[in-house]
């Protein structure tokens, strides 16, 4: 059995990052993003954008992987609190992607992937979290139900070329309930 684990990205993680978004997305939004869209997760500027995130250290780009295998990765930053959060502002974090490849789905890297980056949050003071699903992407409004966090009515619209998007927050404790 292939050992399961996740690290810190590197440079070298890029290529890889940029090819399971593109196919995550494609596989999970084609029906409400437009083809020309999907393909700008895989073009120069979005290996620019991933390079940077990877290089910069703002935030945290970490992969999992199963074997030799690169199966998803997430990345996470300081965020500003929610409008209305009676929190410090110093204290959310939020998931900007997390994505795990169709095909290695149900073995535990989503969940991998959201403690370890709940844990480096944790160490840069952050004690929420929050997150923007697609609306039509039940499984992963799931996923986050099931860590503990819930939708807390936010909206937002991302613009896709040819319409819009609708997101829905969700936030809660980074002290997870992963099971």
């Amino acid at each position: 059995m292939a050992i399961a684990a996740v690290r810190a990205a590197t440079p070298a993680d890029v290529a890889e990052i940029v090819r399971i978004q593109g196919d995550t997305w494609e596989a999970a939004y084609s029906a409400f993003v437009p083809a020309e869209a999907l393909a700008q997760l895989r073009g120069p500027g979005a290996r620019a954008a991933w390079t940077a995130a990877v290089e910069g250290g703002d935030g945290h780009v970490l992969v999992a992987t199963e074997g030799e295998w690169t199966v998803g990765f997430c990345a996470a930053a300081a965020a500003l609190p929610p409008e209305g959060a009676a929190t410090p502002e110093q204290a959310w974090g939020e998931i900007g992607a997390l994505l795990v490849e169709p095909r290695w789905g149900r073995r535990g890297h989503a969940g991998r992937l959201l403690a370890t980056a709940a844990e480096h949050l944790r160490g840069a003071g952050a004690l929420y979290g929050l997150a923007w699903v697609p609306e039509p992407d039940e499984a992963s409004r799931r996923f986050y139900a099931r860590a503990g966090w819930e939708a807390d009515g936010g909206v937002r619209a991302l613009d896709t070329g040819a319409g819009t998007l609708r997101e829905i927050r969700m936030t809660g404790s980074l002290d997870l309930e992963l099971g």
